[in-house]
């Protein structure tokens, strides 16, 4: 059975993208802080290189919100074509959450996009169908992660926390019950500026 991860880069208070997202700053006002580790020079670090290719290398299936894909709203009016050129690093199919019908996209490498109109349960069903038992990653943003933690499809959390406070923009886990979900702590990492949690998510 497939196994369900989801990955994000998050602020020490709580934040996986700064307030008011847009094609000018796609993680929000200051959220480029947040993915430091793996963007910045302590990209090469032995530890933060284990962790980006624990978070692409094999997936069969990628799940994300359109908020993650780009920063067009509404009707796709335009030929967006995500934030990653020709070649995604996903090399796989991925299911965007949209309220929006839009024909799929074939990207070079193996990464074509899906676009998915009726919820993150359909699009899940899509993923374990194609990743035939291989695991699938929810990539984000804060929306789809919440939707995805609210259904129960996902299995560990990986959270990478870096040295930095934002104040605002979007929370993973804003509006859980307490208790919800519940984790246990498994695995600690650290690097330079960032630590590396992996937490199970209980049933």
């Amino acid at each position: 059975m497939s196994r369900t991860n989801l990955s994000m880069s998050i602020s020490t208070d709580g934040y996986v993208a700064g307030p008011h997202q847009s094609e000018e700053h796609p993680l929000g006002i200051g959220g480029e802080a947040l993915h430091r580790w793996h963007l910045g020079p302590d990209a090469e670090h032995p530890v933060n290189r284990q962790v980006v290719s624990e978070m692409l290398d094999g997936m069969k299936a990628t799940i994300m919100g359109r908020n993650m894909f780009g920063p067009i709203r509404g009707e796709w009016d335009s030929d967006w074509r995500g934030w990653w050129g020709n070649e995604p690093p996903y090399h796989c199919p991925v299911f965007v959450l949209t309220h929006y019908k839009r024909a799929p996209i074939e990207l070079k490498g193996g990464t074509t996009f899906h676009f998915v109109t009726d919820g993150i349960e359909s699009a899940y069903q899509q993923a374990v169908a194609v990743a035939e038992g291989g695991p699938i990653s929810i990539a984000g943003g804060a929306s789809c992660a919440r939707q995805a933690i609210a259904a129960g499809i996902v299995d560990e959390i990986d959270l990478q926390v870096s040295a930095a406070i934002l104040g605002s923009g979007e929370r993973l886990f804003e509006g859980f019950s307490p208790g919800t979900p519940n984790l246990e702590l498994v695995r600690v990492l650290d690097a330079p500026g960032v630590a590396h949690l992996r937490y199970r998510v209980l049933r």
